[in-house]
């Protein structure tokens, strides 16, 4: 009793301190876990229940049927019908997730995963419209792939030159890998390998997009947050309050003056010039090395 207790309490505190990445994670087994359930129990009763379980938790790329199951687009990105594809996506999304919070934040990693998701699974449905040999049969897409692309090519464009060991042994810089990605998938959009590549490239674009726009105002990435904030405090009754641009002079608590968006998006971008040489201290000396001060300013910027 107290080993089930003490594994609850550590999936219940890792899901609470482990960071968005972690919070995923726990999401997508857990889902995961649902549906294989469900599918022993049809089994244990003989009732077969797979059309009500791809209802529920597939994206279905017939346009006629996505209309009355919109929530496919959201549950899709979510859901696994398989364990190995859930081991290769959570492993992709642990490593992914991990190095896109040292360089961004936690929220911004929640909504690259549901605007990458989105994104892709509408691609996926639009490809099945515009091309008929693939309009063949009635599809369902299930699967994390195409938010994790996002996070990973926004990772990959952020930081091109960082390498990362392939299969433990050969050092690999990220844009290359990136590029590798993307080019298996455009090679294999016409295969019938039951694997959604529409969805990878869409996630792909999105990650993409945002690196290449991020300082500018109003990216792609901050209009959604903004959307999924105001959707957020609606479905919880609370009343929208829209974040004003502050610059507080600290000497005087109560003066307070308004930035204009040149002068935001100028002081965003000196903050992460400043987040970025840190982390480069980090990568080449360790967390150790820095001072008092710029532990601070990394653990601020982290809580943005």
């Amino acid at each position: 009793m107290n080993r089930e207790s003490n594994f609850f309490d550590n999936i219940k505190h890792q899901f609470n301190h482990g960071g968005m990445s972690i919070r995923l994670i726990i999401i997508n087994v857990a889902i995961f876990l649902l549906i294989s359930l469900l599918n022993l129990l049809s089994k244990l009763f003989g009732y077969d229940i797979n059309f009500l379980i791809e209802n529920i938790f597939a994206l279905n790329t017939d346009v006629s049927i996505l209309i009355t199951h919109p929530w496919g687009l959201i549950t899709t990105m979510f859901s696994h019908f398989g364990f190995f594809h859930l081991l290769m996506n959570m492993l992709m999304l642990y490593f992914t997730g991990k190095m896109f919070e040292q360089f961004f934040s936690s929220k911004k990693l929640l909504n690259i995963y549901l605007l990458g998701g989105l994104v892709g699974g509408m691609l996926e449905v639009t490809a099945r419209l515009i091309f008929p040999a693939l309009a063949q049969g009635n599809v369902h897409v299930v699967g994390a792939s195409g938010s994790i692309m996002a996070i990973f090519m926004a990772i990959a464009f952020y930081r091109p030159q960082m390498k990362v060991m392939l299969f433990g042994i050969v050092p690999v810089s990220l844009i290359i890998l990136a590029f590798g990605f993307l080019a298996m998938d455009l090679f294999a959009l016409s295969s019938k390998d039951s694997t959604a590549h529409f969805a990878h490239i869409g996630g792909s674009l999105i990650g993409i997009l945002y690196v290449k726009t991020m300082y500018k105002p109003n990216n792609i990435l901050d209009k959604f947050t903004n959307f999924t904030d105001k959707l957020f405090n609606f479905i919880t009754k609370f009343e929208f309050k829209k974040k004003t641009k502050l610059k507080v002079e600290y000497g005087n608590p109560t003066s307070v003056k308004y930035q204009s968006d040149e002068e935001f998006n100028l002081n965003k971008k000196k903050q992460q010039e400043q987040t970025d040489k840190i982390l480069d201290k980090i990568a080449k000396s360790g967390y150790e090395s820095l001072s008092k001060s710029e532990k601070d300013f990394l653990f601020q910027q982290s809580n943005k």
